[in-house]
């Protein structure tokens, strides 16, 4: 097949969050599977690679005659033999930040990213690159499967060309005043009243879901958490108006950043048959927190402070937490209110709470190999890739039984054989602590169960090249093969 893969970001070149991670490892599994992949992302200034590519094409995405025609260049780099092109327009890509500043998104985003959407299909066919599959990825792209069906609708090019929209976290949808759309006004002004949000404003998600051939969320619970009310970002109603078309697939991990038997960023290495090194790992966690060496156990959390990472559920009962004999370390940031009370408390439990308030990959990898267990009490995850890390890492995962979290970790009480970690259900702080203390239990009580079920998790992998089937079976269904 002939894949044109959209997003907003890839990792390698420009990366925010989980997205650039998954398209940059699904493109290259496709390819290795023996299919021809193209990637478009937009030209952002801070893509340091920029001066190593060339600018191949130059192109005018016309617009209604009233207004000003937008030029654009496309530039090529290379990801391990995919062509990725560059959409470069210096008002809309030469800024400080992808999606805003100072927490504040861009007020422009809409007008930003409907230019991008339009420019990838203008230029694949002006670059001759006739796909089978375009594959969007979230609210970003999400305006191309309507602009397949509107203004390439009578295309001989797309005329066999299908859509599908992969929903990373349904909660982003951008919402923005039909005025932004003034270069497509085959959306701005489409007779079809549930894109729209109000009279005024045009929903980029809802455009996506309503017209893309197969919708793809990234976990099989969050492709069912999205058809309902609880968990459908408030578009449960399209979802299910077009379950037929919904497939929940698990992203896969890349092993190759995340492997403690190879990882560069710890003090030493470990594997599975020979965990001494996790025990100088922690030793390492410990020191860097200040905390005395011993072995009380390590709980370990790395996050975004907001809501949807289940803060609120721990910071209400954390001080009952750590009146136990337990060392916490939490590295995150975000959210000013979230990290002032972490702060506090941890000015409260000296030897036993330090907050990192940043963003450190080196402190990451260190948390997920000197801790015994990871907290991940989501309010929803869509997938979520900190736990199948820490199953490699052999440190037990605690999370709520939500999207991905719910079809990757198996709870001890469940089903104690297969177990890899805990899992509580009901969105309450109460139900956080019980478990915490649960997994603080076996540790105390039973250190040979421990370690069978740290190597059990280590034994655990979720793979891209098991991904890939099922996309492929994706796309086919899409096509009608």
């Amino acid at each position: 097949m002939n894949i044109l893969f959209i997003a907003s970001e890839v990792e390698g070149f420009v990366k925010t969050g989980g997205l650039a991670d998954v398209a940059k490892a699904l493109p290259l599994e496709l390819k290795r599977a023996g299919h021809d992949v193209r990637i478009f992302i937009p030209g952002y200034s801070s893509i340091s690679q920029r001066k190593d590519g060339s600018i191949i094409a130059h192109g005018i995405l016309e617009t209604e005659s009233q207004y000003v025609d937008i030029p654009y260049e496309i530039r090529q780099l290379d990801l391990d033999g995919i062509p990725v092109y560059l959409v470069e327009n210096k008002h809309y890509f030469e800024r400080p930040a992808l999606y805003g500043e100072n927490n504040s998104a861009y007020p422009d985003n809409g007008e930003r990213f409907a230019f991008f959407s339009a420019v990838a299909l203008h230029a694949a066919e002006k670059l001759w690159f006739k796909p089978d599959i375009v594959h969007c990825n979230d609210w970003h792209t999400a305006l191309v499967p309507m602009l397949l069906k509107t203004r390439f609708s009578e295309s001989e090019f797309y005329e066999n060309t299908k859509s599908v929209i992969t929903i990373h976290n349904g909660a982003f949808q951008e919402v923005c005043d039909r005025a932004q759309l003034w270069a497509l006004p085959e959306i701005r002004n489409a007779h079809n009243d549930a894109i729209y949000q109000g009279p005024y404003h045009v929903n980029f998600l809802k455009c996506g879901v309503l017209y893309a051939d197969k919708i793809n969320a990234v976990s099989p619970t969050y492709a069912v958490e999205l058809t309902s009310y609880l968990g459908g970002h408030g578009m449960a109603k399209y979802f299910q108006e077009r379950h037929d078309d919904l497939c929940g697939i698990i992203n896969g991990c890349d092993y190759n950043d995340w492997d403690p038997a190879t990882d560069h960023f710890l003090p030493v290495t470990y594997n599975v048959d020979d965990l001494s090194g996790k025990a100088i790992c922690k030793q390492t966690l410990q020191q860097r927190a200040g905390f005395p060496v011993c072995d009380l156990p390590v709980f370990g959390m790395v996050c975004r402070l907001t809501e949807q990472k289940g803060i609120h559920y721990l910071l209400p009962i954390l001080s009952q937490f750590l009146v136990h004999h337990v060392q916490v370390v939490i590295v995150g940031s975000g959210d000013p209110m979230l990290a002032h009370r972490l702060e506090t408390l941890a000015q409260q439990f000296p030897q036993k709470l330090v907050f990192f308030n940043t963003y450190s990959n080196e402190l990451a990898h260190l948390v997920e190999a000197g801790s015994d267990f990871f907290m991940m009490p989501s309010q929803f995850e869509p997938c979520g890739l900190n736990q199948m890390y820490s199953l490699a890492y052999g440190t037990l995962p605690i999370v709520r039984a939500v999207g991905g979290l719910k079809d990757t970790v198996t709870d001890y009480d469940s089903n104690q054989a297969e177990a890899t970690g805990f899992v509580f259900y009901d969105p309450e702080p109460h139900d956080l602590l019980n478990i915490l203390r649960r997994a603080l239990l076996l540790y105390v009580q039973d250190q040979p169960e421990f370690l069978r079920m740290q190597q059990t998790a280590m034994h655990t992998r979720y793979l891209w090249s098991d991904s890939v089937h099922d996309y492929e079976a994706m796309y086919k269904k899409a096509l009608g093969w």
